[in-house]
């Protein structure tokens, strides 16, 4: 293997077992009681990455009729006004606005949830934070980390993939 090619494969495993750790982490936060029926974001085990539940942004649905996160906790659905709430926080960034002039598109949006256990063994559960994934058609993708209560981004990862085809 090229020295290239296995200095870029390195972050990119780091990535991946990143969002690992967080889709395990938000199936152990459970479910939420919400009455919204609107599409779920979060993305299930496995590595689902955007509406339509396909993994890694691939062409396979998995006919859960638009609700992603199915599994040990349950399904998470995110309100249509948190999800504008995060896009609004991340298109006010000068960077993400950077990535959306260079053809980038907003694909989806994944709150991460921290619960806490009180003493009294009183739980509590909010999403202050999400990560905004953008894509540039097959070669692109970016993470944004949106700080929801301080309303600012505060992190962005962005993967490129070059492929070389010879005959």
């Amino acid at each position: 293997m090229e020295r290239k090619i296995k200095i870029l494969l390195i972050p990119t495993i780091m990535v991946l077992a990143a969002l690992s750790g967080i889709a395990v982490m938000a199936y152990a936060n459970g479910t939420t009681n919400s009455t919204n029926t609107t599409s779920n974001v979060m993305y299930g085990f496995g590595g689902y990455f955007n509406d339509t539940c396909a993994p890694f942004g691939g062409p396979h649905g998995h006919g859960h009729g638009g609700r992603c996160g199915w599994g040990w906790g349950g399904s998470i659905t995110v309100s249509q006004e948190y999800k504008d709430n995060v896009i609004n926080i991340a298109k006010n960034d000068s960077d993400v606005q950077n990535l959306l002039a260079e053809g980038y598109n907003i694909t989806g949006i994944r709150p991460i949830i921290d619960s806490t256990v009180e003493a009294d063994g009183t739980v509590t559960t909010k999403a202050t934070t999400a990560v905004v994934t953008l894509t540039l058609n097959t070669t692109g993708r970016a993470y944004v980390w949106v700080n929801v209560e301080q309303a600012k981004v505060t992190r962005i990862e962005i993967l490129t993939r070059t492929v070389i085809e010879k005959p």
